[in-house]
């Protein structure tokens, strides 16, 4: 994963700024699922999908796993803030990532989607909703959607990159 190392050459800025196109998809997919859910819906009510998915309407005010969810209101501004503060940090570092680290791009577009989806959710309803939810037998996972899986898959991507980057450097230099 590369390092922000300053402002690119406005020519590969220009390149990795593209990557945002990715992001886009993340918030429309995000939105208008979320739309769908909010409209389709019942709140708390389990929709079976398969033996291990149900489709269940809930809203969370907190961050996740529901941490700050019932401190009074102001965390919705907090992380209002910090969701806009991060996602300048990221574009800044996508700025910064040199054409050829496609994975950092890729990961970082797609944390910087599902940052924004969360974000509009907080701004226009004080609440991010959600309704993926994942279990086996009693053992439930918490309530997700699109814009968490998003942030989810992009850090395991960056995760892995760091490997990958690490392990491809350490070939070049004849170290592994």
């Amino acid at each position: 994963m590369t390092s922000f190392s300053g402002p690119p050459d406005g020519k590969s800025g220009l390149l990795m700024l593209r990557w945002l196109w990715l992001s886009s998809v993340v918030i429309g997919l995000d939105q208008l699922t979320k739309f769908f859910a909010d409209t389709l819906l019942d709140p708390y009510q389990a929709l079976p999908v398969t033996p291990f998915f149900n489709l269940t309407l809930m809203y969370n005010k907190g961050a996740a796993f529901s941490f700050l969810s019932e401190a009074g209101g102001w965390q919705r501004w907090f992380f209002v803030v910090l969701a806009l503060g991060v996602t300048g940090v990221l574009i800044a570092w996508l700025r910064g990532v040199s054409p050829g680290q496609r994975r950092a791009a890729l990961a970082l577009s797609l944390i910087i989607g599902g940052a924004v989806g969360n974000l509009i959710d907080r701004v226009f309803r004080g609440q991010v909703v959600d309704f993926i939810q994942l279990y086996y037998q009693q053992w439930y996972w918490p309530a997700f959607n699109v814009a968490d899986s998003a942030i989810t898959v992009g850090v395991v991507i960056m995760l892995l990159d760091a490997v990958f980057t690490k392990h491809e450097e350490n070939q070049k230099n004849g170290q592994d």
